[in-house]
């Protein structure tokens, strides 16, 4: 932000008070980390009334593709309305998407199994040494 020329005053603050009051700040920056289906975070950040819902986004169009997105198990024709909820929040201007955070993993050759997860989950029940 200060890059851009934008005068910002930052607080870190510990993660017990900055979450007891999440949605009280005049200006605040989370990360989401990825879910198995887009309409998943779009369900928690930005549906009418979601607990998540930082920007406080109310657009009854946009609640009711996601509802037709989550509703529709066939992907090709789930990719079609997400086309549209994609415009929806494009052309809204909902939000700001300064950019994105890069995420690193550790290798070691020998090590099998150990494979970067979405959501930074480690899974060490599937890895092995190679023999």
């Amino acid at each position: 932000m200060r890059e851009g020329g934008l005068k910002v005053k930052r607080t870190v603050l510990p993660a017990a008070t900055f979450w007891n009051d999440w949605n009280k700040y005049p200006f605040s920056c989370t990360e989401w980390l990825g879910r198995p289906l887009g309409v998943q975070v779009l369900a928690l950040a930005y549906k009418s009334g979601a607990a998540w819902n930082e920007s406080g986004y109310v657009s009854p169009e946009f609640d009711t593709l996601l509802d037709k997105a989550l509703a529709t198990p066939d992907v090709e024709a789930r990719r079609k309305i997400m086309a549209d909820i994609e415009k929806n929040l494009r052309d809204s201007g909902i939000i700001i998407q300064p950019y994105w955070r890069s995420v690193y993993r550790s290798y070691r050759k020998g090590v099998q199994g150990c494979e970067q997860h979405q959501a930074l989950e480690q899974h060490f029940e599937k890895v092995w040494l190679e023999g």
